[in-house]
């Protein structure tokens, strides 16, 4: 792997160890995204990070993309035993049955929602904050990732605890969470309307490449 050039500019210490976490920190992470098919397909993808490293989501992204339809939630809600088995073949992304049956599940659960899944979402998406100063500071869960998780399971989604919800949070600008040092530009997320919640436990952990 060629060794990455320095361009001068402080990002985020994550994002420092390849050029594909460069690009991802640079373009992506902490933007503000929308889109029922958009947050359906990083709903996703934080669930097949969940005891992994997320290098190893980003390597495979383009086959998670082309096993699931481009993960539009139509058409995925639409996938039946053949296609299961297909994915389960599939070596060009995570085969774990747990995660590509909640995939499945989560995508008809999608579907039916009274409201768009992007209106759902969003809904949690806490009150603008200051940008942490350090990577010590960023929280792994919140009140909001915490309710998050709770309402998605209560409307039947699976393989979505309130770790893999605040990450989704941090990966679709719900929060900001760049260093306050970071060159990338602060975005608004779009709500001033916090949400609070009781708390309850949950977690994940893992850095475990596949």
């Amino acid at each position: 792997m060629s060794e990455l050039v320095d361009d001068g500019r402080v990002r985020c210490d994550w994002s420092t160890g390849s050029q594909l976490y460069r690009d991802y920190h640079d373009t992506e992470w902490g933007r503000p995204l929308h889109g029922d098919d958009a947050l359906f397909e990083r709903l996703c993808l934080e669930a097949f990070q969940s005891g992994l490293a997320w290098i190893t989501v980003l390597r495979k992204r383009p086959a998670f993309r082309a096993a699931f339809a481009h993960f539009a939630i139509a058409k995925v809600a639409e996938f039946d035993d053949h296609d299961r088995a297909r994915l389960l073949a599939d070596a060009g992304i995570v085969r774990n049955r747990a995660k590509i049956d909640a995939v499945i599940n989560n995508a008809r659960v999608a579907r039916d929602l009274p409201v768009p899944l992007d209106e759902l979402l969003w809904s949690f998406a806490p009150a603008p904050r200051p940008r942490p100063t350090a990577i010590a500071n960023v929280p792994a869960t919140t009140p909001e990732s915490i309710a998050l998780a709770k309402e998605l399971k209560r409307r039947g989604f699976a393989f979505v605890g309130p770790t893999t919800a605040y990450a989704l949070m941090q990966a679709t600008g719900m929060v900001d969470d760049h260093l306050d040092v970071c060159w990338v530009s602060a975005v608004p997320n779009g709500t001033d309307s916090a949400v609070r919640f009781r708390t309850q436990v949950s977690a994940r952990d893992g850095n475990r490449e596949e």
